[in-house]
């Protein structure tokens, strides 16, 4: 029970990382708020500490009205996100706009209205953590055919060591989390929609030193850890979980 007494809302917690964390959460003693544009994707996930609710992250007016009902947070996991593939000459305006609203726009705003509540939270609790999820690929380490994801991605780890220093005399915490290749629902639309979808899934396991693609239940540990008090003493931090890529 790590996190018994804690609220925490999760976003993209339909599937992948995001479903995988707000289990966790939950089996840990959290109140958990679990979110996800895709309500479908939240059907079955409902529980005796989780709660279940539809949100855009784009949508300030969203953002504002489920902020105001669900009150002060302990944590806040911003896991929304989009890969974008393709080098600078690839991208079209529109493309690097989504990409920037959806990874690093969507997470300021949330984190800016969540904010005021959590500081009067540390103020009882001594501490309250805001989770980022950012990337090892190409914010860490160049990769190719990933210049807007990994632009986003950094931009990420720059609000994030930002957010840490203006409030750490708040109580607040904040740490980006950057994992490796994860077998999630949204890898495997990218490599069914690859040329050689065989192919593609070897390259991908082929970057990782350890020969294999991180589970969400490789990554998932983390992130209980670094919305826990465990923590405590952790701030504006990029946290590897990459099966060593960036070794």
């Amino acid at each position: 029970m790590r996190l018994d007494g804690k609220k925490i809302l999760i976003t993209a917690a339909g599937q992948g990382i995001g479903r995988a964390s707000a289990e966790a959460c939950a089996r840990e003693g959290a109140e958990v708020i679990a979110t996800d544009i895709n309500e479908e994707l939240l059907g079955d996930l409902g529980g005796e500490r989780i709660e279940t609710a539809r949100l855009d992250v784009t949508s300030a007016d969203e953002i504002a009205e489920l902020s105001a009902r669900i009150g002060q947070l302990d944590g806040l996991f911003n896991c929304a996100g989009v890969v974008h593939s393709g080098s600078v000459l690839d991208i079209a305006d529109s493309e690097w706009e989504r990409a920037f609203d959806l990874n690093v726009t969507a997470m300021m705003r949330l984190t800016r209205t969540c904010l005021p509540g959590m500081i009067e939270r540390a103020e009882e609790a001594g501490t309250a953590s805001i989770l980022n999820m950012s990337s090892m690929a190409s914010s860490i380490k160049g990769f190719t055919n990933r210049a807007v994801y990994g632009a986003s991605k950094a931009a990420v780890i720059g609000l994030t060591k930002s957010i840490a220093a203006d409030f750490v005399t708040k109580g607040i915490r904040c740490n980006a989390l950057c994992p490796g290749t994860v077998d999630t629902p949204s890898l495997r639309e990218r490599i069914a929609k690859a040329a050689d979808p065989a192919q593609a899934e070897r390259d991908f396991i082929a970057r990782q030193p350890m020969g294999r693609l991180a589970s969400v239940d490789d990554i998932v540990p983390m992130v209980v850890y670094l919305l826990s008090d465990e923590s405590r003493f952790v701030s504006g931090q990029a946290v590897l979980v990459d099966g060593g890529v960036t070794i």
